[in-house]
């Protein structure tokens, strides 16, 4: 399995992992529930879970927008303020928030230095959060990172006190998607502070935390999201942490297929579906689809008589396709069903019809026109031969794979592929598909 890791780029920012790959990337986890809901639905529940916290929380988004969930996280800081200030020490908790876009013109103008901009005091009630003096239990620092023209910092993650991460697919924003969070302890913990130390931190290590435990709360609003399940894993399970460091050069090709960034998460989906067996599947769902390399995989696959099943959305951000990949979802969709049903009918001298994988596409539909019902799958999830589950920010459109940095999670287990004792990622009967 760690033939892949030899291909990785070691030119990139961060790139504290290179120094030894596989200790810095394979590593182990406890997750302990995965749930699904619309973005502002997730980040509640996320949220809820935070308030238990003693010292420090890190959030990290890509986009920071006016929102239900914006509300939440000022309502958070003030919970921790109170929080903070009703102890006896005068500790305060340490907040660290990162996010990388939250208008056009902030991208426009602020620093492409990868240092980033940090927020003022000043400046806080400007982006819906507390003035200084409302939160005064908080030690708060906001920095925001942007790289033109197209490199957004697009992990979503939140530890809490080094002891416990949440790693949601939605960002701090107001859109009703369908997203998805798994919670996790373990030494996973650990290496996402590592990624987060070298980027947000530029490397410079924060102070130690008193040792005590994180106290997880008695609220819990998940409730309120489609469908939650404990995972009844008792056992830590191999893990791999998948960072890809943004690029600058988009790599644009006229006339043919560029080579994709050797980060670890590309070469990571690539790996995994090149190694799928025959009368195997493949799970991919995914917001866009428009990486030609991870297409060109998929007709690999299918080649190989993999079964493959795609779940994205129709209409999603569609200005952003034709900027950053000159096409769309659904084109990129017609054109594979057009390739697969060529090779569905290809045949050899010899041998006679060749076995090829089945390919069946689905489009997701909300099931109501109810208010808070999700209307489009922003989800990334992608599921191999019912062994490796792939979580995380990458979404499998030419953004993500060549300019913006992504962080993906790959569980190595069949339980959690499977789902045997709790909401199985691969069927998520709480929505139904337009297959």
């Amino acid at each position: 399995m760690d033939n892949w890791l030899s291909h990785i780029s070691v030119d990139d920012d961060p790139n504290y992992y290179a120094k030894n790959l596989k200790h810095a990337l394979i590593t182990s986890s406890r997750p302990s529930r995965f749930s699904v809901g619309t973005g502002s639905q997730i980040m509640s529940s996320v949220l809820s879970q935070c308030v238990g916290a003693n010292h420090e929380i890190v959030i990290v988004t890509c986009f920071w927008a006016r929102s239900k969930s914006q509300q939440d996280v000022a309502k958070l800081l003030r919970h921790l303020s109170e929080k903070a200030q009703s102890r006896a020490n005068d500790r305060k908790i340490r907040v660290r928030l990162c996010f990388s876009s939250t208008s056009i013109f902030q991208k426009a103008f602020q620093t492409a230095n990868v240092d980033g901009k940090d927020y003022p005091p000043a400046t806080w009630n400007s982006i819906g959060l507390p003035a200084p003096e409302e939160i005064p239990g908080v030690e708060l620092v906001i920095k925001s990172v942007f790289v033109r023209p197209f490199s957004v910092m697009h992990p979503k993650f939140i530890i809490v006190d080094r002891k416990r991460v949440f790693l949601p697919s939605c960002n701090v924003s107001w859109e009703d998607w369908f997203e998805g969070c798994i919670d996790m302890e373990g030494e996973i913990v650990r290496r996402l502070l590592d990624f987060w130390i070298a980027f947000w931190n530029r490397g410079v290590k924060p102070p130690t935390l008193p040792d005590s435990s994180y106290e997880p709360t008695d609220v819990d609003e998940y409730s309120q999201t489609i469908g939650v399940k404990m995972l009844s894993l008792t056992d830590d399970i191999q893990t791999i942490l998948l960072p890809s460091p943004h690029h600058q050069n988009p790599r644009f090709s006229p006339f043919a297929s560029s080579v994709p960034p050797a980060t670890p998460l590309n070469i990571y989906l690539l790996h995994t579906l090149k190694s799928a067996r025959a009368s195997s599947s493949i799970y991919i769902q995914t917001p866009n689809l428009t990486s030609r390399p991870f297409i060109d995989a998929i007709f690999s696959a299918l080649q190989n008589g993999v079964n493959v099943q795609v779940v994205t959305s129709k209409r999603l951000m569609i200005l952003e396709q034709l900027v950053t990949a000159g096409t769309t979802t659904e084109l990129e969709i017609w054109k594979l069903r057009r390739r697969y049903s060529k090779l569905s009918t290809r045949t050899d001298p010899e041998a006679g019809l060749l076995p090829v994988g089945t390919l069946k596409v689905g489009y997701f539909k909300p099931r109501t026109n109810d208010a808070g019902e999700p209307v489009k799958s922003h989800l990334k999830c992608l599921i191999v031969d019912e062994e490796i589950t792939i979580l995380g920010s990458g979404n499998m459109d030419r953004a993500s794979w060549y300019t913006s940095q992504e962080l993906g999670v790959a569980f190595v287990s069949t339980e959690v592929a499977k789902g045997e004792n709790y909401l199985p990622l691969t069927s998520l009967s709480q929505i139904r598909w337009q297959v």
